[in-house]
């Protein structure tokens, strides 16, 4: 089977972003926390060796995916993740507690409907940037970081399944 190019390129969170991530999310040891689009495996590997989280990352991209195996493999918590080169859309979540996303608008609407059906109630749910069209987020953190030397502005939306 051959996977489609990806719908958007990748542009990595800073370590900053990160940890606001993680933060908003409320991750925790007992957390199954998947990204989708997990680039080069920065945020689960954080969320792993600070919060002793489990993860699972998503992504189409075969460079991106052997380069956040290579990083895991290289920290001290390359067991409690792993990567998967998959399209998300046609990939299983059901088991996460933790979902972060940092996807276009018109990519979040088409994933919503699959995150309401395999996702558990209580599972939290963040974005990047991005909103879910009219599914209010129940949080909202507008940070300002200096990315290349410019200031730019950053929103991380937070919602959780049953409360839409």
């Amino acid at each position: 089977m051959t996977l489609p190019k990806p719908d958007i390129a990748y542009i990595p969170c800073q370590q900053e972003i990160v940890e606001a991530i993680l933060e908003l999310a409320q991750i925790n040891s007992k957390d199954i926390f998947y990204d989708l689009g997990s680039g080069d495996g920065r945020i689960l590997i954080t969320a792993a060796e600070k919060y002793g989280t489990r993860g699972i990352g998503i992504d189409i991209d075969p460079v991106r995916i052997k380069q956040a195996r290579q990083k895991a493999l290289k920290s001290s918590v390359g067991k409690k993740i792993e990567f998967y080169q998959q399209n998300l859309f046609d990939s299983n979540f059901a088991d996460a507690t933790v979902i972060f996303i940092y996807l276009l608008p018109h990519l979040n609407l088409r994933l919503r409907p699959q995150l309401w059906q395999q996702l558990k109630p209580g599972t939290r749910i963040v974005s990047r940037d991005f909103d879910m069209g009219n599914w209010e987020p129940l949080k909202q953190l507008n940070l300002k970081v200096i990315e290349e030397g410019e200031e730019e502005q950053v929103t991380l939306y937070y919602w959780e399944i049953g409360n839409q």
